[in-house]
């Protein structure tokens, strides 16, 4: 059987690393991936400071950073004017000659991407990794205005991502809200996938823990993950008051973070570590005890992926795509959003079983997590890629 030739992939992201954000990841790993199966990948994305747009050399693609401009209400966010880069967009895309796009969003980047791919007969593929609600914390604008921007990003969406050959999400529940708010009637399930070995324990390998039992949250500090109700939730625990929280990463939100945990009183509890290395969270993942996610509007939540893959239990918010991650009571709890109360007993009651109750849970967080193995995600895409047919898993 002869073997299938390489394609050209372009990947149009509005977020690549250095971003750290669970988009700007899934492109990353997505594009690594590519290429590590012999395609030839690259990315169009924002580039992160003034200047022109310009073409760098990564090993994993050759990535294109569009001429941005910096949002005043976001830490690094940065969009694109389309009356500035749509000619270069298109310039590019006909050197390139891909076989398939892949746009990540159907905001600017991606909508002309998807148009120029849809005019000259390309395959193309839509994801959908963001709720226009997400927008919410960095408009401001009255309850209202916000609402009606939020209708029309919807109506966007659906009129953009229609003109896309295939169209996926990460859950079950995003696609259901997708054909719901934004009218499209064939939205593929299709999880972002992770690495699942990268956060197992390796044969003998120890892990110094803290000398208290730990909660880690990791990812952006921002509004809507709400890490402000897991800090005010800490005093609140009676059956483990000595609890302490660690939190990985940067944003936005970490003054504030800070200034209530002086004023409750527990700053000595609460450890800020900032960004830190790939292999620095995995040692955070593998030293808790439990791993908490208050946030309310996650699409997937890769870094509740990455701790059930490390065999922790998981205590998260009830709230979008967060309960198809929980089995009550077998790998985690989940919590009412905005219920500190509720939050401080659901994680006295992980952290109060004895060492070896919480490793079952943690196992079977382990198990649970299989179904989102990275290799399943990318043989997916792969095949999309190539216009085959794809089941979700």
């Amino acid at each position: 059987m002869a073997k299938e030739k390489p394609l050209t992939i372009v990947i149009a992201a509005d977020t690549y690393p250095p971003d750290v954000n669970g988009a700007a990841m899934f492109c990353y790993r997505l594009a690594t991936a590519m290429h590590a199966r012999g395609h030839r990948v690259h990315v169009l994305a924002a580039r992160g400071d003034k200047g022109k747009t310009y073409t760098e050399i990564r090993d994993e693609a050759i990535v294109h950073r569009l001429e941005s401009h910096s949002v005043p209400t976001h830490e690094y966010f940065r969009i694109v004017f389309p009356w500035e880069v749509n000619k270069q967009i298109s310039k590019l895309l006909s050197d390139i000659k891909p076989d398939v796009v892949h746009a990540q969003s159907h905001y600017m980047i991606g909508q002309r991407t998807i148009a120029w791919a849809r005019k000259n007969n390309v395959r193309s593929i839509a994801t959908n990794h963001f709720m226009p609600e997400n927008l919410d914390p960095f408009l401001p604008f009255p309850q209202w205005f916000k609402r009606i921007v939020a209708h029309n990003s919807w109506k966007d969406m659906g009129k953009i991502f229609g003109r896309a050959d295939t169209v996926t999400t990460p859950t079950p529940l995003a696609a259901k809200a997708m054909r719901e708010r934004a009218k499209l009637n064939h939205v593929l399930p299709l999880s972002n996938g992770i690495e699942i070995g990268n956060y197992e324990l390796a044969d003998g390998e120890e892990i110094i823990r803290n000398e208290f039992p730990t909660i880690l949250f990791a990812g952006r500090l921002a509004v809507e993950k709400n890490i402000n109700e897991l800090i005010e939730a800490l005093p609140l625990m009676s059956k483990v008051p000595d609890a302490i929280i660690e939190i990985v990463g940067g944003g936005e939100q970490r003054a504030h973070l800070e200034k209530i945990a002086d004023d409750l009183q527990i700053r000595d509890r609460v450890r800020f570590l900032g960004h830190v290395s790939d292999e620095q969270l995995r040692q955070a993942y593998l030293r808790c005890d439990v791993f908490c996610q208050p946030g309310t509007a996650e699409l997937q939540s890769l870094v509740t992926l990455e701790a059930l893959s490390a065999s922790k239990p998981v205590v998260l918010a009830n709230a979008m795509a967060l309960p198809h991650l929980v089995d009550e009571g077998v790998n985690g709890y989940m919590f009412t959003p905005g219920d500190r109360q509720d939050l401080a007993n659901k994680l006295d009651q992980v952290l109060a079983l004895d060492e070896q109750r919480r490793a079952k849970m943690g196992e079977a967080g382990h198990e649970k997590v299989k179904n989102h193995a990275q290799e399943k995600t990318m043989n997916s895409f792969e095949a999309l890629y190539r216009g085959q047919e794809v089941t979700t898993h």
